[in-house]
């Protein structure tokens, strides 16, 4: 390539040099000035064009203050109530002299977090300037709202330089200026808002965010619960003025006094022309379908369910996560142990789906190692994971053994929690074990409870394995004991009955099983007042499960139990029966028991109970006083010290003391101490009162 100019030296000026250039030889090139034209040796012609921007001589300064009144706020904030303890606390970190201030507004999506830090601002209009609202979800949400803020500045920009250098302008003007306000709303990560804190030393920043973690050096963290509940009634009453029945509160209350769903419901009642009562029905039947639904007129993104679909969909990458949410969903909300979690992944790894649940606002981890979750959380959650079955085998596979009363009454709730969600058609073999041990842990104190847990255990089952499969028949065998709990004891010896000929047709008169069914019949029997028919019924059928199992077989020990708990009543009764005989007796089986089962076990326990109430018989005080001391000392140990049973016989050791071994002082110090024992694990109940009243007479005796 060649080129050829004339009239111009080393040392020529730019406006010697020639105007136009000729090219000599094929294709060769020459260049004309400032190379805006160029002609090839085969006459091929190009243009180069330039266009100037002339920008005005204010780009070129940051303006020395915002234009008053510069302001960018949602529209609408009439809908807040309440909150005052958060805007109290808002206000006094705002008052901070020098340095940046940074809160943070967190919790759950739908809470109301946007609209407190609408209210807020909006009330700080005439101290701030600007007042600028940026959703900061994204970082490219975040550089358009700063971008905008820009154009806010100086509108002479609007048209002239890119995004990215307006934003870039917004930051340099807050990085050199004070008293202005930004919400960044909605942050989905501390990470992407940061660096413009590092360079705006000075500013005023408020944040909503679902994030509860993750602030520790950035943000001074503000948590948002839900609204109490007369303020749930007042937001109900400020979209559906019309619809404030008495279905109204329970209704908020249903809701879990969420902000966004108590506002959801009102504008639904009030278009739908439905009372609070109707909701309530509809969301019984169609939670799934009415969380998603809105008013028309609002915001279809804003609903329960598409609401906490986007923190859902960040668990993404967690599937544990997601997994544990949708187990817990179907228990009570509150007072959920994390040690019912244990088992279903590492412990590494649950810990870490609990960390991002929390995170993001889903659940809350407490200090006593507790979680609790919103229950519309848990609502949205069951519709979407139908793992009912799943939960109902953890919970079954936590049952409290050996446990204190308070573990008992926790687990009892989220029992009946999941008794409340599950669809009793849909019981599966899961669902049936789990409602057979409520059954059991009522026993007599909510007997009717229990009758109701049973049926539908038995019911579930005999669905699953038919009506003589070997479960089918066990739960028939519970339903019948929880009704001798009910105290008709006729009817249960009735279905007892009933129960010993389907095992003994399924499985033959000498099996295991059809011994323990003869076992329940004959305790059945002596509850109804039938005493020598039941002293018969459990010698017969000991002697034989002995003769066939031997002597020191579980299931031999227990009929022998029968016997010797008969004959132990009809000792204390003054009948023929002599007492030392039967403790004798009780001896031995004692140390059988201990041979096979151990000294730990639950049918060594109930001999030795035995043996002290038989000692009573006998008349021996002291020697029936050391072994209920013996008893309580070792069901403390086995069971716990706050079990029912250690604290069952706690109480009829108080009655003992005082009534048998006349030694009310001791009587009443005991009295004392298991009075608040049973206040701090029961409260102030029905339960409490009435011991109270059972000892009146001991704790404030006549002339004291």
């Amino acid at each position: 390539m060649t080129g050829a100019l004339s009239g111009a030296g080393e040392e020529g000026s730019a406006a010697e040099l020639p105007v136009s250039a000729a090219a000599s030889g094929e294709r060769s090139i020459a260049a004309g000035r400032s190379i805006r034209q160029a002609i090839s040796g085969d006459g091929s012609v190009g243009m180069y064009a330039e266009t100037a921007l002339a920008l005005p001589a204010e780009a070129y300064v940051l303006p020395a203050a915002a234009p008053e009144g510069v302001v960018n706020l949602p529209d609408d904030t009439t809908l807040f109530v309440g909150r005052e303890r958060e805007l109290a606390r808002l206000d006094e970190a705002f008052t901070v002299s020098g340095g940046v201030v940074v809160q943070a507004v967190h919790g759950l999506g739908g809470i109301g977090k946007s609209t407190l830090a609408a209210h807020w601002a909006a009330g700080g209009v005439r101290s701030y300037n600007p007042v600028w609202w940026i959703t900061a979800e994204t970082p490219s949400d975040l550089e358009a709202g700063l971008a905008d803020l820009a154009v806010a500045l100086q509108p002479v920009l609007r048209d002239l330089l890119s995004r990215e250098a307006l934003r870039e302008r917004a930051v340099q003007w807050l990085a050199a200026h004070e008293q202005w306000l930004l919400v960044l709303d909605n942050v989905s990560d501390p990470a992407h808002v940061k660096p413009l804190f590092g360079r705006a030393p000075r500013g005023r920043f408020l944040i909503t965010t679902r994030r509860a973690s993750g602030w520790h050096g950035i943000a001074e963290p503000l948590s948002l619960d839900v609204l109490p509940l007369p303020e749930a009634v007042r937001l109900f009453g400020r979209i559906h003025q019309a619809g404030q029945d008495d279905e109204v509160g329970v209704l908020c209350a249903e809701l879990g006094c969420l902000p966004l769903a108590v506002e959801q419901a009102a504008a639904y009642c009030a278009e739908a022309g439905i009372s609070a009562g109707r909701y309530r029905e509809l969301l019984a039947a169609y939670p799934e379908e009415l969380f998603a639904q809105s008013a028309e007129g609002t915001d279809r993104a804003r609903t329960v369910a598409r609401v906490w679909r986007v923190s859902l969909d960040r668990l993404a990458d967690t599937p544990l996560a997601g997994r544990i949410l949708g187990i817990i969903a179907w228990w009570a909300p509150d007072g959920i142990p994390r040690a019912y979690l244990d088992g279903l992944g590492s412990p590494i790894e649950v810990t870490e789906a609990l960390r991002r649940l929390a995170a993001h606002s889903l659940v809350k981890l407490h200090d006593d190692a507790t979680i609790s979750v919103h229950r519309l959380v848990q609502a949205v959650a069951r519709a979407e994971s139908g793992g009912g079955h799943v939960a109902a085998a953890v919970l079954e596979r936590n049952a409290p053994r050996r446990q204190g009363i308070d573990q008992e009454l926790m687990w009892l709730a989220h029992m009946e929690a999941l008794a409340g969600h599950a669809d009793p058609v849909a019981d599966t073999m899961d669902e049936a074990w789990l409602f057979n041990l409520g059954g059991h842990r009522y026993g007599s104190d909510r007997a009717q409870r229990a009758i109701e847990l049973h049926e539908r255990a038995s019911v579930a089952t005999e669905r699953a394995q038919g009506p003589y499969g070997w479960a089918t028949l066990l739960m028939r065998r519970n339903l019948a004991r929880s009704h001798g709990y009910a105290g008709d004891h006729e009817h249960a010896v009735d279905l007892l009955e009933e129960n010993l000929a389907d095992y003994v047709r399924t499985f033959g008169p000498d099996h295991h099983r059809s011994f323990d069914a003869r076992t329940e019949l004959a305790k059945e029997v002596m509850k109804a007042g039938r005493v020598a028919d039941a002293r018969a019924l459990a010698e017969q059928n000991a002697e034989r499960a002995e003769e066939v199992l031997g002597e020191e077989h579980r299931t031999a020990l227990e009929a022998r139990a029968v016997w010797t708990d008969v004959s132990t009543q009809l000792a204390l009764e003054g009948e023929s029966v002599p007492a030392a005989e039967v403790a004798c007796t009780i001896e031995e089986l004692m140390a059988k028991a201990a041979r096979t089962e151990g000294e730990d076990s639950d049918i060594f326990d109930k001999f030795h109970r035995q043996l002290a109430t038989v000692r009573e018989a006998a008349g021996d005080i002291p020697g029936a006083e050391a072994l209920l001391e013996e008893n309580i000392a070792r069901r403390s140990r086995v069971y716990g010290a706050t079990a029912w049973t250690t604290m069952l016989t706690r109480t009829t050791f108080v009655t003992f003391v005082w009534k048998q071994a006349a030694d009310p002082d001791r009587a009443r110090e005991l009295a004392v101490a298991l009075i608040a024992d049973w206040k701090r694990l029961l409260g102030d109940g029905p339960y409490v009162r009435q011991l109270q009243q059972d000892f009146a007479a001991l704790l404030d005796p006549p002339g004291v």
